[in-house]
């Protein structure tokens, strides 16, 4: 009899959802995607850090990418886990990157230096060149289980790779176990000498029992293409990790995005000349362009000159972030509402905030970094450790 009640509430709450989207379908006004929840049969991880997902889930959007907002062509390419690729920024020698046009989220962190890395995330596309790959570090141990993700990396030193298989377990792929189409190259410590396929990985994934199938949990992030109230208008932000080391997104009216442009320099790193050029995919050959940028302030750990830890699953009552979407910034905070969860955003009255519909650019900064306004319409963030980090 029990089972039977449960069964009935359950087709009752299907039945009301289904006439609520029936409602909604002849609106004309733009309404805030809530990104696809699926039903879970358990959720968890078992010892060997494997998530168990649900191969029978009733997502709330089939269809819709929860980390864009966007359709995808290929339902199917959801149910799986998605891939976190380590892209090097540095040497400069390594650049254009390959790939990151691609990914729905990329994380931008520092990682000691004066120089910084990052986490590109894909799941509802991918790309069949994506580097050049690059050691994981502790944060990504974080970030690729609030993902439900698979870490493609390239080694990392003894103690962080640790702490990477003991999160992960076998979800830390190095290009030593995947081996070409997944990685292809020999050495992650030569300039451009390893590059990884999304497809491939997952393909890898699947064949090795990594990734069992089944839609993982992403809910939480919010999209509308209507602009929320409350923006000011701002057509640049710069990222600067050093006074070398320059990222700059400018807004582009014309297509809805933030181009990318990037520090190229001659002579000595402390000392010579440098001038900012489009950053751009060498898939492509176009400018690198996202939807949405994203400043979160965080506490960073610093154990070591290259080693450091940031504290993103801690932040259960939230902290300050920065959004730039449609030319405006907006203040709002960022929270974690547990440890397999995608990360929250909220406006300045705690409501969930909504990107712009496509890609997100995502920067880590320190809470001691400065961030101010430089001139009309534009801002920067000068990246700086706290001094207990």
């Amino acid at each position: 009899m029990m089972m039977n009640s449960i069964k009935k509430g359950f087709f009752f709450v299907i039945l009301i959802a289904i006439l609520l989207v029936s409602c909604q379908a002849g609106s004309t006004q733009p309404s805030t995607v809530l990104t696809s929840t699926p039903v879970q049969e358990i959720a968890g991880e078992t010892e060997s850090s494997q998530p168990v997902l649900s191969t029978a889930t009733i997502p709330v959007q089939t269809g819709i990418n929860p980390l864009t907002g966007l359709p995808v062509s290929d339902p199917n390419i959801l149910n799986r886990m998605p891939v976190m690729v380590k892209v090097s920024n540095y040497p400069r020698s390594g650049r254009p990157h390959a790939g990151l046009s691609f990914a729905d989220i990329v994380f931008d962190y520092y990682i000691g230096n004066g120089t910084n890395r990052f986490l590109a995330v894909y799941y509802g596309n991918d790309s069949s060149s994506i580097g050049p790959v690059r050691s994981g570090r502790l944060v990504d141990a974080e970030l690729v289980r609030l993902y439900w993700g698979i870490l493609g990396y390239g080694s990392a030193d003894e103690d962080t790779d640790a702490v990477l298989v003991q999160a992960l377990g076998e979800r830390a792929v190095s290009f030593e176990e995947a081996l070409c189409p997944a990685f292809c190259g020999t050495d992650t410590h030569s300039v451009v000498g390893v590059f990884a396929s999304s497809a491939d990985i997952s393909a890898y994934a699947k064949q090795n029992g990594i990734d069992p199938g089944g839609t993982p949990d992403l809910q939480g992030m919010y999209f509308n293409e209507q602009v929320p109230s409350g923006g000011v208008p701002v057509e640049q932000v710069n990222i600067l990790f050093n006074y070398y080391n320059r990222a700059e997104w400018k807004y582009d009216a014309a297509s809805g995005s933030y181009l990318r442009w990037i520090e190229q320099m001659e002579g000595d790193e402390n000392e010579g000349d440098f001038w900012m050029v489009p950053l751009v995919d060498r898939v492509t050959g176009q400018q690198l362009a996202f939807d949405n940028v994203v400043i979160l302030f965080a506490h960073y750990i610093e154990n070591a000159p290259s080693e450091h830890e940031i504290e993103i699953m801690k932040n259960i009552e939230g902290k300050r972030a920065v959004f730039y979407r449609d030319g405006q910034m907006f203040e709002g905070q960022w929270k974690v509402p547990n440890d397999q969860a995608p990360i929250q955003f909220f406006d300045s009255s705690g409501n969930p905030f909504a990107l712009k519909p496509g890609s997100t650019w995502i920067v880590l900064a320190d809470d001691n970094s400065i961030f101010d306004q430089k001139e009309s319409g534009a801002w920067e963030l000068f990246f700086m450790l706290s001094p207990d980090a």
